[in-house]
C-alpha cells in the first residue's frame, strides 16, 4: 500500500476551552494539489502549525509520511512557505539561497538553478531589499524547495501579488506537483485555486465540513445552474414567455435550474430554434460552494 503524504485522524486543538480545530480527519496522497479554505479563525493556521510540529494536538494524531510532526524525518519531508515571508534586506537573492542550502545540508551550488526555476536568475545578485513582493515570494518558494520535499505547505502564498505574479507563482506550483510532491495550499483567493487544485477542504469553526473534488462538491450542494439565453433581435420577450425567467438588457433571458434539470432545460431552449442566438451555461463557482458548506453567507473566503 502506498504511504500517504499526510494523515490526520480526529485531530483536535483547544485554546481557552474553545476548539480551534475540532475532530479533523483527512489524508493526502502523493502528487495531489489540495486547497484548504476557511474564513479567518476557521482553524487553518492552527492546522498548519500542528502539521509542522509547532503545536501538538490535544486529541488525535498527525502523520507526515509515517513520521511524527517536528521529527527529523518529517522536517526533511516538508517544505513550508508562510504568508509573510521575510529575508535580510542586505543580502542578495543568491546569498539567501546559499545560506539556506548550507543550513539544510544541501549543495549551495544548487542556488543558481533554483533562482532560474523561479524566474529570479537575472536578479540573483540584487539585494532583497530591492525586490518586489512577488519576487520575495518567489525567493521564498525557492528557499522552501532547496531540499527535495514530499509535502509542500503554502500559506496564503499569493496575498498582495499582482495578477501576472500570481499566474507565474501558480505555474511554479504546477511544476512542483508534477515532480510528485503533494501541495496543500491555504488561500482566501477562491477564484485562483478553483482551476489549480484537485481537491477542496473547507474548514468552518474548526470543523472539516467538506472534502472532495469541486465537481463532487457541486453535485452534493445541489446549487442551481444559471442559463443565459441570448435572443435574436426582438426575441427576448417571446423566449421569456415560453421558458420563464427574467429578461436582461432587453436581449437576453436568465434562467436558473437544478443540476438534474439541466439537459431538459437545454433541450427546451434548442426547440426555440431561430429565436436563440447563443446560450451561456454557468456552473456554481467555488465561492458559491464555499458559502454553501461553510454555512456563513457573509464569511470571508
Amino acid at each position: 500500500m502506498t504511504q500517504r503524504a499526510l494523515e490526520l485522524a480526529e485531530v483536535t486543538k483547544i485554546f481557552d476551552r474553545r476548539a480551534a480545530v475540532d475532530g479533523v480527519s483527512f489524508q493526502l496522497a502523493a502528487g495531489e494539489r489540495v486547497a484548504l479554505l476557511g474564513h479567518n479563525g476557521a482553524g487553518k493556521t492552527t492546522l498548519f502549525k500542528m502539521i509542522l510540529g509547532f503545536l501538538k494536538p490535544d486529541h488525535g494524531s498527525v502523520s507526515v509520511l509515517g513520521a511524527a510532526p517536528g521529527s527529523n524525518a518529517a522536517r526533511r519531508a516538508i517544505a513550508y512557505l508562510p504568508e509573510a515571508v521575510a529575508f535580510h534586506n542586505a543580502l542578495t537573492g543568491e546569498e539567501v539561497l546559499r545560506f539556506y542550502a548550507r543550513l539544510k545540508g544541501e549543495d549551495p551550488a544548487k542556488s543558481a538553478a533554483l533562482l532560474e526555476d523561479v524566474g529570479l536568475g537575472a536578479a540573483a545578485r540584487r539585494r532583497v531589499g530591492a525586490y518586489s513582493k512577488g519576487m520575495r515570494q518567489r525567493l521564498g518558494l525557492a528557499q522552501a524547495l532547496i531540499s527535495p520535499a514530499s509535502l509542500v505547505l503554502l500559506d496564503e502564498p499569493t496575498s498582495g501579488l499582482d495578477p501576472i505574479s500570481r499566474q507565474n507563482f501558480y505555474d511554479l506550483v504546477e511544476k512542483v506537483a508534477a515532480r510528485g510532491a503533494t501541495v496543500l495550499l491555504s488561500s482566501h483567493a477562491l477564484t485562483e485555486v478553483e482551476a489549480r487544485t484537485d481537491r477542496i477542504l473547507i474548514l468552518s469553526a474548526g470543523k472539516l465540513v467538506a472534502d472532495n473534488t469541486l465537481a463532487r462538491l457541486r453535485a452534493d450542494a445541489q446549487l442551481p445552474i444559471r442559463l443565459r439565453v441570448q435572443g435574436n433581435d426582438g426575441a427576448a420577450g417571446e423566449i421569456a414567455a415560453r421558458l420563464g425567467g427574467t429578461q436582461v438588457n432587453g436581449r437576453s433571458v436568465e434562467l436558473f435550474c437544478d443540476p438534474a434539470d439541466k439537459v431538459a432545460r437545454l433541450a427546451a431552449i434548442a426547440e426555440l430554434g431561430p429565436l436563440v442566438a447563443d446560450i451561456d451555461v454557468t456552473l456554481p463557482s467555488l465561492d458559491d460552494v464555499y458559502r454553501h458548506f461553510s454555512g456563513d453567507e457573509g464569511a470571508e473566503g
